[in-house]
């Protein structure tokens, strides 16, 4: 299945995209894409539905976040040993995690701000792994038993803010829209080989990134299994799991940072695409 949330801001509703890419509505089932309804049991009756029996959506609303109410946005740090090379960096020997807020979830195509006083705010294309269970202390071979799904997100970033203003590296991802998620949640049955997925992401129709998850240096399973060590999972929660090299900080010989009036495209092969606009901030 592939389950959205649709609608303005604030006020989404619950739907799913149907086999000939229509939106159908889901609000008679379930109250949103959020929490226990990401449940592997609940995933399983919403699979049972027959998607033409539901409300079909007119027009072209918008999408919003693919999931609700966040819990936890956990972001995985240099995970893909060709980004790793292109920083210039050691390949970490465990995995680097920070937090990125809630508030700076958006829709897949929602408009990005670049935060004020930022001289170097970047793009990263990542594969966002959606928790449907609660996870603690898990095993790596059944970690993925806790997966409800996957998606597309956007791990905007101000390197300045990230690298060069002290402390961790939150502050620099965390400004408001920083974080487009979805357009949909792809449950991980439609999913054959989450580590060997294509991903790329365009600015102006440039391709600046072009990987696959197959170099990621910690796959999902070992993350999700890694995370639950230190904290529990909870249904709804999102692990953001890095990115491919090709992001504007390695840029050669001189790195290349997002202006207003830009526009990003990203995707990952089977889970969407995205498009943002480049907007200062008001």
């Amino acid at each position: 299945m592939k389950l959205l949330r649709y609608g303005a801001r604030g006020a989404e509703k619950p739907g799913l995209l149907d086999k000939d890419g229509k939106i159908r509505d889901l609000s008679q089932h379930v109250p949103d894409i959020a929490g226990a309804v990401l449940s592997p049991e609940s995933l399983a009756r919403l699979a049972k539905i027959d998607a033409a029996t539901l409300p079909l959506v007119e027009g072209n609303p918008r999408y919003g976040a693919c999931v609700g109410n966040i819990g936890k946005f956990i972001c995985v740090g240099l995970n893909y040993s060709d980004h790793a090379k292109e920083t210039g960096a050691e390949p970490p020997k465990e995995p680097i995690l920070f937090m990125k807020a809630t508030s700076a979830v958006v829709g897949a195509n929602d408009n990005v701000m670049i935060p004020r006083n930022s001289v170097k705010t970047d793009w990263e294309v990542e594969l966002g792994v959606v928790i449907g269970r609660e996870a603690r202390y898990v095993d790596e071979k059944s970690a993925l038993d806790y997966v409800a799904g996957y998606c597309v997100i956007n791990d905007v970033s101000e390197r300045a803010f990230q690298t060069e203003r002290g402390g961790q590296w939150v502050k620099g991802k965390s400004a408001d829209t920083f974080g487009p998620t979805g357009p949909w949640l792809v449950t991980k049955d439609e999913v054959k080989d989450v580590q060997n997925l294509g991903m790329w992401l365009d600015v102006d129709e440039k391709r600046y990134q072009n990987g696959s998850t197959k170099t990621m240096i910690f796959g999902v399973a070992h993350l999700v299994h890694y995370i639950s060590q230190f904290m529990s999972l909870q249904p709804g929660d999102v692990i953001s799991t890095g990115t491919p090299p090709g992001v504007g900080l390695g840029q050669k010989p001189n790195p290349i940072y997002l202006k207003a009036g830009q526009v990003m495209r990203l995707g990952i092969e089977g889970l969407g695409e995205q498009r943002q606009q480049v907007i200062a901030t008001p």
